[in-house]
């Protein structure tokens, strides 16, 4: 029997192929479905009591035929009869694909590919690579077998024929275009992204294995390594996020982890095991991974499954953003299947899933850090970077977490926010009544400055965290009364000014001199001089850098919104002489202009190489210089 489409378009497959040319590897994952859905449609008519016919080997094969160049998808689940067939395939589906095509017409590739699932068109997803698609089946009824082929045009045509087996058999004749899908290794790569959890059994050939010999011996009478063929499943069944947490220990979750980021040797921080099925269905498991510096957001990403079949690893408004470092496995019937971006976001459970995730991570944090806490403390480096994020970008998040958010000071301590603010309050409180956080981000470099907080009896925080500028600033609006300086962005009694002055030993003249001679030898494009009186200790030369500058600079790296514009503008520094120091009276008083200027430029070069700026040729001359003072 020979039949025609009635739809509207003239040949409706080109248009098929131009909307899903852009991801046009899923037909495999279609296709596969499909033989999933038929099998599981089968075990539960035989539960029902339905189909009493022997359930026998219900695997499902894909095979090449390289010769022939057809690519097989064979299930043993539920058939059709040739009114069923009639109606799936050539009915609802073409109808779909009619309704598809007018209303996305003129539209992107992207927004067209993302409802190719809500209109029946998975099973057509098989032209893309084809061009002819046969189909062979029947029904479990043990009605006569279908034979249905379509070359890609609206014609078609459907007989019986002599299939004695229940199931259906895809048959896709690949077109020359599409050649790579008849290599085995891709294939098999297709078979492990979009099918490797699928609930029924995938046979893909088979595959080589070494075992210990039952017959035969080695020279030293141990069982001998043979090689035997095996058939190749695909896919685990029954992964972990779908079986009772109670049923599972660590090791567990471990090995799955790397079962899924095979490439990543870290143990994961802790998991999170979701299983929630109102308001909406949600399963899954969760990890913190440790979180190295050179970040590579494209790497690694959540898996999002429907059903056990993959859909995306892009969960963009599924998982809040500030989790996104997170990984693992989401797998939810509720979520829309492979839709875009601002679909996702529109829609009412991905936001309540979303909320949800964020609800039970923090609720796990909550939970180590009362039952463990110095467990907790132990992962806190590598957790921070999670909760910071977090913290930074969700107010409730904020909420939660602020009771066991920590900072940990240049010795390594941590403290709560509480805490912390008990231990420094009588200290660190300047004349104005502000508490003020002194903090570093580097131990080794700011070391002096560290050195000069401790000396006046402060307490410093490290915070050299990728976000802690951000970080920061958020801190800076949530408490009250204090703000946050970098030891080295100013003198230590500038940082937290004290009513007591330090009266100077140069007159206001002397003064202005010092800091003539001293601009002489500074760039005026990106150092301003400024004098000071402090103890006679204090360094003579102090190079600082402004603090809301620079915060801003660090921020604009991280894309910060509107410190972005601080990003462009020159680095710039001020340079602070403490007109107390002894070096100081005695280049005041020298009258050799020649040692004056030897003695002005060492100060200087010091205090660059203090923070970092001596480089190049100045540093070379800073080292002829001081040997010859050596000398």
């Amino acid at each position: 029997m020979k039949g025609s489409i009635n739809v509207k378009t003239e040949n409706i497959f080109p248009v098929i192929k131009k909307f899903l040319y852009s991801d046009h590897e899923i037909f495999l994952r279609e296709i596969v479905s499909n033989a999933v859905d038929a099998t599981q449609k089968l075990k539960t008519l035989s539960s029902l009591g339905e189909f009493k016919g022997e359930f026998g080997d219900y695997t499902i094969d894909v095979k090449i035929d390289e010769k022939a160049k057809t690519l097989t998808v064979i299930d043993h689940g539920v058939g059709m009869s040739k009114e069923e067939v009639e109606k799936y395939i050539t009915q609802i589906a073409f109808s779909g694909a009619e309704e598809f095509v007018e209303k996305y017409k003129g539209k992107s590739e992207l927004e067209a590919n993302s409802l190719i699932g809500h209109f029946g068109l998975g099973f057509f997803s098989s032209f893309m690579v084809s061009d002819l698609v046969e189909i062979r089946t029947k029904s479990y009824k043990d009605t006569p077998g279908v034979h249905w082929t379509c070359d890609g045009s609206t014609d078609y045509t459907i007989e019986e024929c002599d299939k004695s087996e229940r199931g259906t058999e895809v048959i896709m004749h690949i077109d020359e275009a599409s050649s790579e899908f008849l290599q085995e290794s891709k294939i098999l790569e297709l078979l492990n992204k979009y099918c490797k959890f699928m609930p029924v059994a995938i046979r893909f050939g088979q595959e080589s294995v070494w075992e210990d010999s039952e017959t035969e011996k080695d020279d030293k009478g141990n069982p001998k390594r043979v090689e035997k063929k095996k058939d190749r499943i695909i896919n685990d069944t029954n992964p972990l996020w779908k079986q009772k947490p109670s049923d599972l220990k660590d090791e567990d979750y471990n090995k799955f982890f790397h079962k899924l980021y095979p490439m990543n040797f870290d143990e994961p921080l802790f998991h999170i095991h979701l299983n929630v099925d109102y308001p909406f269905n949600l399963t899954g498991i969760l990890y913190f991974p440790k979180v190295k510096k050179n970040i590579d957001p494209t790497r690694e990403k959540i898996q999002l499954y429907c059903n056990q079949v993959f859909v995306t690893d892009s969960v963009e408004g599924v998982v809040p953003e500030y989790m996104m470092l997170m990984r693992g496995v989401l797998d939810s019937p509720d979520i829309p299947l492979n839709v875009s971006r601002s679909y996702l976001q529109a829609d009412g459970n991905v936001k309540k899933i979303s909320s949800h995730i964020s609800k039970k991570v923090a609720e796990k944090l909550e939970q180590m850090y009362k039952d463990n806490k110095e467990e907790f403390l132990k992962k806190w480096d590598d957790l921070a970077i999670f909760i910071k994020y977090g913290m930074i970008s969700d107010e409730k998040f904020y909420e939660r977490m602020n009771k066991v958010c920590q900072l940990k000071n240049v010795q390594g301590e941590y403290f709560t926010f509480e805490d912390y603010k008990k231990k420094i309050e009588t200290a660190q409180t300047d004349k104005d009544k502000k508490l003020v956080y002194l903090y570093a981000q580097n131990v080794e470099n700011q070391y002096p400055y560290i050195q000069a907080a401790k000396d006046k009896g402060y307490d410093v925080l490290l915070m050299d965290g990728i976000l802690d500028s951000h970080f920061i600033q958020m801190l800076e609006q949530k408490f009250t009364d204090s703000r946050f300086a970098r030891i080295d962005s100013d003198t230590i009694d500038k940082l937290i000014p004290k009513d007591e002055v330090v009266p100077s030993k140069l007159n206001e003249d002397e003064c202005k001199k010092v800091k003539e001679m001293v601009e002489m030898i500074f760039d005026k494009e990106k150092f301003s001089v400024q004098t000071e009186s402090m103890e006679q200790d204090v360094q003579p030369f102090t190079i600082t850098q402004n603090e809301f500058m620079r915060r801003m600079k660090e921020m604009s790296e991280m894309g910060g919104g509107m410190a972005s514009f601080y990003g462009d503008m020159p680095e710039h520094y001020n340079v602070v002489v403490n007109t107390n120091h002894e070096i100081i009276s005695q280049i005041l008083n020298e009258q050799d202009t020649e040692k004056r200027v030897n003695t002005l430029n060492q100060l200087k070069d010091l205090a660059l190489l203090q923070q970092g700026l001596l480089k190049g040729e100045a540093l070379d001359c800073f080292i002829k210089r001081s040997v010859q003072i050596i000398k």
